[in-house]
């Protein structure tokens, strides 16, 4: 959904197209009683009403209207601003019924539909009928009748398209909306954000971009941005982003959470913190400050409590990525499909970070799922080419899929990184052995038996050695792999 201040902006744009603004004037009290021969003419009474009405004097403004169509009941211009006038004093069913006249009186009008639609939009169960409305006024505004009034209509239609899940229309909407008002650096922020819901990062990067190009100092636009920046691999750009939106921030009590959980999302708790202990003590148990003290204080440990906790900021807060993972962790030998559905989720997030795609890898691989698994972690290797979980994987998914040389390869880098592992030699002569280069395999097993452990590498052991006889006895007899044979 759109930020908060954009339904503050929205509220106050409705409320300049229900409302008549014209030029004030004065009004005797005694005119009431005094109409003498004006009260004949139903266009003074509609000038005296449209004046109580700029003054918000809504029960003396209905009179008048009331008054005006007796004598000309087939007045449009009149009922619509009936209609506006009940509308302020919220009898909301009579002025659907005077907006829907003046409709029916002067059906080419685009503003008793705006006003209708905007109307309905306030009513519960009235979306489908609000959204009628609205989208017939934008039809018949050929002549831009609506004037600046057209961005009311067509943000509380993007509005309602976004509630109902429609991203794909409500960012169409959102652009037309920074068409009609493209200085506007909150109409920016509000479109990045529905960018950001339709998964659409590269625009809703552009968008806030955008907003700082108009309004640097925006602190919503920069924590918005960092945001995109974080979950793309730039905690550089993320960090100057938020540094540069920290004091603006800090003093504004709907940003302060935002902060504090994106400096907790970089790992600097500290900073989180600091930026939540300095909101205003009543403040300080808002759900959105409660909810980033549960994520700084929830541990990644293997207990009920610390699981419920975690399950507990998933739930509110559903791009944490760092507790995704963590849940993923701790039920990778519990749950491998669970665990692999919150690895998923936190690489959809953050999809440069190689240690939740490697994690959504390794869970893959649990679940046999071995070529989609050797695909993630190879694209992991060309952003992390040194991440080591991921070479470890890639070697394992590898073999799985009989891809011997390629597994004896990333094997060796295992080995080169952690020679430490005794295991891993013996995979490196398994693959070797695999691709019938026999004497690359016999020195990869005698290093794997000089640094064997019996107690964690004993079935390792028993297979070399039942394989060493015939092993020796082949290479003896020049069989195995020749020179250039490729891998099968």
């Amino acid at each position: 959904m759109p930020p908060q201040f954009i339904q503050q902006t929205l509220k106050a744009l409705v409320l300049s197209l229900l409302l008549l603004t014209c030029a004030s004037s004065s009004i005797a009290q005694d005119e009431l009683d005094e109409l003498s021969d004006e009260a004949a003419d139903p266009i003074k009474l509609f000038d005296k009403g449209q004046k109580a009405h700029a003054k918000q004097e809504y029960e003396q403004a209905l009179e008048f209207y009331e008054e005006a169509l007796k004598l000309r009941p087939e007045f449009p211009e009149v009922e619509y601003q009936k209609a506006g006038a009940l509308a302020a004093l919220n009898r909301l069913s009579e002025a659907e019924k005077s907006y829907r006249r003046a409709s029916e009186l002067q059906p080419k009008w685009p503003l008793p539909h705006a006003a209708l639609g905007l109307l309905l939009a306030r009513v519960e169960g009235r979306v489908r009928d609000a959204e009628t409305a609205l989208r017939r006024a934008l039809e018949l505004d050929a002549k831009n009748e609506l004037g600046v009034k057209k961005l009311a209509v067509v943000i509380t239609l993007a509005d309602l398209r976004a509630r109902a899940g429609d991203t794909r229309e409500a960012v169409a909407l959102w652009q037309r909306v920074t068409a009609l008002d493209e200085r506007n650096a909150n109409m920016w922020v509000a479109r990045g954000s529905i960018e950001r819901a339709a998964k659409d990062d590269a625009a809703a990067l552009k968008s806030f971009s955008r907003a700082l190009e108009i309004e640097p100092g925006h602190a919503e636009a920069r924590l918005r941005r960092a945001e995109i920046f974080l979950e793309s691999g730039q905690p550089e750009q993320a960090l100057a982003d938020m540094r540069a939106a920290e004091v603006a921030a800090t003093e504004d009590v709907k940003l302060s959470p935002l902060l504090a959980s994106l400096y907790g999302r970089m790992g600097r708790a500290s900073d989180a913190r600091r930026v939540l202990d300095s909101l205003p003590a009543e403040a300080k148990v808002a759900d959105e400050a409660a909810k980033v003290r549960l994520a700084l204080d929830a541990r990644c440990e293997d207990t009920p409590e610390s699981r419920a906790a975690l399950e507990k900021i998933v739930e509110g807060e559903p791009r944490n990525a760092a507790a995704l993972a963590c849940l993923g962790s701790l039920s990778r030998t519990s749950d491998p499909p669970r665990a692999r559905d919150y690895y998923r989720r936190a690489s959809e997030v953050e999809p440069r970070n190689p240690d939740y795609a490697t994690g959504y890898a390794a869970s893959l691989i649990q679940l046999k799922q071995i070529a989609e698994a050797a695909a993630i972690l190879e694209r992991v290797l060309q952003f992390a080419p040194e991440h080591y979980t991921a070479h470890a994987n890639f070697a394992a998914a590898l073999y799985a899929l009989k891809l011997y040389k390629r597994a004896a390869e990333e094997y060796k880098w295992v080995s080169r990184a952690r020679p430490e592992l005794a295991v891993v030699y013996f995979l490196i002569g398994s693959s070797h052995d695999h691709l019938g280069e026999y004497p690359e395999a016999l020195g990869a097993y005698e290093t794997f038996l000089a640094r064997a452990d019996a107690q964690t590498n004993q079935l390792e052991i028993d297979k070399v050695k039942l394989r060493l006889p015939s092993l020796r006895r082949q290479i003896k007899r020049g069989e195995g792999a020749k020179t250039g044979r490729k891998n099968r």
